[in-house]
């Protein structure tokens, strides 16, 4: 059977659609779910086995990019995603959705000692990362090409080809504190995806192709289990090789579904 993926539409989601494509392109059975059915309780999140924050404006961007949305999580579904990431059931975050994951704590997912992980809801800056303004100052509207890199991350491991797709993001700086070094996202292999140069060599921090500012190049992470992934790019906007900017003159490689694909196959497992 196809496995159910669960998309939260919060008011200001507008890459729902996006996704629940690729998703049934990739071979699940995608439904979108306001969160106030969720709130009522006629949907409940164990009935699906996967889960999707997808792109957009939660809330406008009210206090933050993303933070609305995260105590929403926080203040009426936290046992539900604890116990969905707990259960291993593979969850993706994109780029409003990453946001709130990172700010209501579910990513980077731990303390950088695995074995005392912090409580969902010390997000932000109290599990030593964020997701903060741009370093050029302004929104970012552009195409970039990523790297996967992380094997423990179930959305990423065992892709050898590169990735191309949009950006459209203020808020997409990602950053460390001492509480969570990068040290431990390297020791942990929670570095899922980074920017890259389209010949494939590393951006090195370097102003367009990191788009953002992010340390480490980094477009992405997951949590220490693997089954967690945020990202800030649109991979679910290069899904079919027209999407392409460079697609009538026979680019067609670096499609984004290689990722809801290996989201879905672990999914059925």
């Amino acid at each position: 059977m196809k496995p159910k993926a669960l998309i939260l539409q919060a008011r200001g989601t507008n890459r729902d659609f996006d996704v629940a494509d690729a998703l049934a392109l990739a071979g699940a059975n995608p439904e979108g779910v306001p969160l106030n059915t969720l709130r009522a309780g006629k949907k409940r999140f164990l009935d699906y086995q996967m889960l999707v924050l997808a792109g957009g404006f939660s809330y406008a961007d009210a206090l933050g990019a993303g933070k609305l949305l995260a105590l929403d999580l926080n203040a009426y579904f936290a046992d539900e995603i604890t116990a969905f990431v707990t259960a291993g059931k593979p969850v993706i975050g994109i780029c409003n959705g990453f946001q709130a994951l990172v700010k209501s704590g579910i990513l980077p997912g731990s303390s950088p000692s695995p074995l005392t992980p912090l409580p969902l809801g010390e997000g932000q800056m109290g599990q030593g990362v964020t997701l903060t303004f741009n370093a050029q100052g302004h929104f970012e509207c552009r195409w970039v090409t990523l790297a996967p890199i992380s094997q423990k991350c179930i959305w990423t491991k065992g892709l050898d080809d590169n990735i191309t797709c949009p950006i459209a993001h203020g808020e997409g700086n990602f950053q460390t504190t001492s509480l969570f070094p990068l040290s431990s996202f390297v020791a942990q292999d929670q570095i899922a995806l980074t920017y890259i140069l389209p010949d494939g060599s590393p951006a090195r921090g370097e102003y367009p192709d990191n788009p953002n500012g992010s340390t480490l190049d980094i477009a992405g992470i997951c949590n220490p289990q693997g089954n967690v992934l945020g990202l800030m790019p649109h991979p679910e906007n290069h899904i079919y090789p027209y999407q392409h900017p460079q697609w009538t003159r026979g680019v067609q490689a670096g499609s984004g579904l290689v990722l809801f694909q290996n989201g879905v196959k672990y999914a059925t497992q």
